[in-house]
């Protein structure tokens, strides 16, 4: 190697690196967030540069931005739901006479205002007993007692105090409100009851393992399904056999397309990140798959077709824009937000109609986007030669969005289901135990599912946990397919109730 060529790549080098640091400063102190300045000046017309200065973008035509909508403040009747009981205060002079002594009479009430109250939770003990009777006549003509009892209702858990109310209540606090069990203890303490963690992380996982088949189940009904998005992300357990407690371990997502009517939400715990758990998971799918580009998906069968994520794709060329501490603009990022801002429009739009739009429209942009790309110069270790990268990689699955209408343009969903357990990990931590970790993807699973499939989540739960346990064993599998969340008895009710506030 010459002097002069030495100096070229050492001045690469060090770009890369000063780029490096300035994007890493970004991340750990700048803002977090990827929105554009929707006032930037657009940069699809007469620039063929890589980045130009912040000459902001702004041409952009009119029937190509998405104007930004004021939400509508709710009304007082909009934001109380019609099932919440009602009180009526009247406040009564204190003697009924007027100034001169006379008898006032009633004449009506006036309202003045309304507000909410609060009522605290609170524990009560019940103790179960099972009413015994006796039959005097069967007595004298057998010569013996004949006592007769109640069936009494199987406990959720043998010699326990857990009731389905109680392990509902703590299932709801992890898993939706994120707070972890050691966080719990306290609360409960002030209720009436002392308990260890141990004790209720025993109880999460013996009644995760009593509503386990109808975890199955939904995984069944979920290989069914043509149409799936799927992500995964790292949670650590601490006690897996042959690794270390600072190990990863992983917790795979896989989820119905939005415009499915059943939604099913469903998390799988693998100990590893290994395209043979990508297998394991969609071993019985045969359809099409949303996922980003991670390389175990190339080890699924010929059955399932991959599609791609813009929002991968979207989010690479941000951080490229951000590299080196100031925001610079790009033509691929101004081409992709053009995409995203036509999708909007047509979110609400049938399969058949968005495909059409797309290959009316959309067509146009992807075609600019990759010319672009291929003709893009670039160091490839740079954060933008990465983003190029990956969309290379990724061409032919991106490409096959156009024709997939029912799917989104992103696989946003599938990461804002992740999100629910990435939120819960920075509380409670890690898991234990496998057993643990096996427990969180059963529960995540039910509560999710429920969430998507507009139930209350808690009252789900303890509608399973009270009706489970008199049934050890589903022989019928039609009888399991009542426990489905699209099955609950509560969600008409509750259909009806969000249907009276919209």
């Amino acid at each position: 190697m010459t002097p002069e060529e030495e100096i070229i790549a050492l001045r690469k080098q060090v770009a890369e690196l000063t780029e490096m640091v300035a994007y890493l400063t970004k991340k750990i102190y700048g803002q977090k967030s990827e929105q554009i300045d929707p006032n930037q000046l657009s940069l699809l017309e007469g620039n063929d540069g890589v980045f130009i200065t912040p000459e902001q973008p702004g041409q952009q035509s009119d029937a190509d931005q998405v104007p930004a909508k004021k939400k509508r403040k709710k009304t007082r009747q909009e934001t109380l739901s019609r099932d919440l009981p009602v009180r009526e205060t009247v406040i009564d002079l204190p003697t009924q006479q007027c100034a001169y002594g006379h008898e006032l009479t009633p004449v009506g009430k006036k309202f003045v205002r309304e507000e909410v109250h609060f009522i605290p939770a609170k524990l009560y003990r019940e103790h179960i007993y099972t009413q015994t009777y006796k039959c005097s006549e069967c007595e004298l003509e057998a010569g013996s007692a004949h006592l007769v009892q109640a069936q009494t209702p199987v406990a959720l858990i043998p010699h326990s105090l857990a009731s389905a109310s109680l392990v509902a209540e703590i299932i709801h606090k992890k898993f939706l409100l994120a707070t972890p069990l050691y966080r719990q203890l306290t609360d409960w303490q002030r209720l009436g009851i002392a308990l260890s963690e141990a004790t209720i992380s025993n109880w999460i996982i013996k009644t995760s393992q009593l509503v386990e088949p109808i975890y199955n189940l939904l995984q069944q009904r979920l290989s069914n399904q043509r149409y799936l998005q799927g992500d995964e992300t790292p949670m650590q357990v601490l006690r897996e056999p042959g690794k270390t407690a600072a190990a990863k371990s992983y917790m795979w997502v896989a989820r119905t397309v939005k415009q499915s009517p059943q939604q099913i939400i469903f998390y799988a715990y693998g100990s590893t990140r290994s395209g043979t758990f990508a297998q394991k998971l969609y071993r019985n799918f045969t359809g099409i798959l949303q996922c980003d580009g991670y390389t175990g998906y190339n080890l699924l069968e010929n059955s399932v077709t991959r599609i791609g994520c813009w929002a991968h794709v979207r989010r690479k060329f941000y951080d490229a824009t951000q590299a080196n501490g100031k925001p610079i603009s790009s033509v691929p990022l101004a081409l992709i937000d053009e995409m995203f801002a036509l999708e909007r429009q047509w979110q609400h739009f049938s399969p058949r109609v968005r495909r059409r739009r797309r290959r009316s429209k959309v067509r146009k942009l992807l075609k600019r986007f990759w010319q672009w790309i291929d003709s893009a110069d670039v160091l490839p270790k740079s954060r933008l030669g990465k983003a190029v990268t990956y969309a290379i990689d990724q061409r032919s699955t991106l490409e096959r969005l156009v024709n997939v209408g029912i799917m989104d343009w992103s696989n946003n969903a599938a990461e804002r289901n992740m999100k629910s357990l990435v939120i819960g990990r920075k509380n409670w931590l890690f898991s234990t135990s496998q057993a643990g970790a096996r427990s969180t993807a059963i529960w995540l699973t039910l509560v999710e599912s429920a969430k998507a499939n507009g139930l209350d989540p808690r009252g789900y739960i303890t509608y399973l946990l009270k009706t489970m346990p008199q049934h050890p064993s589903f022989t019928d599998l039609a009888q399991l397919e009542g426990y489905l969340p699209w099955n609950y008895s509560g969600a008409r009710h509750q259909d009806r109730n969000k249907a009276s506030n919209e």
